[in-house]
Formats: structure tokens, sequence, C-alpha cells
């Protein structure tokens, strides 16, 4: 079993409801095991326009491969209404492979760590929040990261996600 992080978020519709419904759906995939989940973050969108983003992120044990994975959150993202007219387009979900085991990965179509996982606050606060010690192939120390996105807006919601 693979220990893997998952980043989820939402800018579109019902923004609390969506995730959680992909949380019960990650939950429900075969080869997944949902273990924890951070709380739910608020913040501004980056690189583009549009309504503020609700985000997360998902501690999961899986068997699969990481692309099987990959696959497997991209089913549910089209589940959920994801489309994609343009790049950083606003979004009704979005589910990211953050982080596979220890794995350095660059293929065509996915490349872990998440190349700007540690350029961004809404996944580096509630992956630090999930385990303050996680380190990253390439990048070392998450939280060393920290002090490098201190300027971006970020708001933690009391209601955890279910």
């Amino acid at each position: 079993m693979i220990t893997a992080y998952v980043g989820l978020g939402a800018n579109l519709g019902d923004l609390r409801r969506t995730l959680e419904a992909a949380l019960a759906d990650l939950a429900d995939e075969p080869g997944l095991t949902l273990e924890a989940v951070s709380g739910a973050w608020r913040s501004a969108p980056v690189g583009c326009e549009g309504p503020d983003y609700l985000n997360a992120v998902a501690r999961v044990r899986t068997t699969l491969s990481p692309l099987a994975v990959l696959a497997a959150l991209q089913a549910i993202e089209l589940r959920h209404g994801r489309e994609r007219p343009f790049v950083n387009a606003p979004r009704t979900l979005d589910l990211d492979l953050l982080l596979y085991g220890d794995e350095s990965i660059a293929l065509d179509r996915l490349v872990v760590p998440h190349p700007r996982l540690h350029q961004r606050a809404f996944v580096l606060r509630p992956l630090l929040e999930l385990d303050p010690a996680l380190s990253a192939p390439g990048l070392g120390a998450l939280l060393a990261h920290l002090p490098a996105v201190a300027d971006q807006a970020l708001t933690r919601e009391d209601a955890p996600l279910r």
C-alpha cells in the first residue's frame, strides 16, 4: 500500500457539497482507502479570475498505480461536471494527485510531486495540517516552503468536511 495525497478544489456550484461528495467517491473507489481529510480552506483563484475556491487535501492509501489513481480522479471529476474549456478555467471540481509515496514521476500526463505544490498556500496548509513533518521528493520538508506563500490569502473554515 502506498500513501498518497489528493488535492481537492472547487469554485463553481455548491462547493462544500461537491467536496464532500468527491470525498465519498474517493472512499468508494476500489483500490483506494480514505484515511484522513484536512479542514476546508477558502482561497482566491491563483493565476485566473473567478469566484473563491474551497480547498482540502485527502490522505489515501492505495494499491493502484499512479496513472490508475489519476484515471480514478479524472473519472470522479467528470461525474461532478468538470469541464476544461481553457487553462485555469473555473471548475466544479478539481482533483490533483499531489504526492504518491516518495516517488518522483515525470510523464506527459502526470507529474508528481505536483509541480506547483510548494507555491500554493491552499495546498501546503492543508497538507501540513495532515502531517506537519511531511517531505516531498525534490522539495524537502514542506514546512520550509510556507514563508514563500505567506502573502497568499487563505481562510480555514470552521465546519469540517464530512
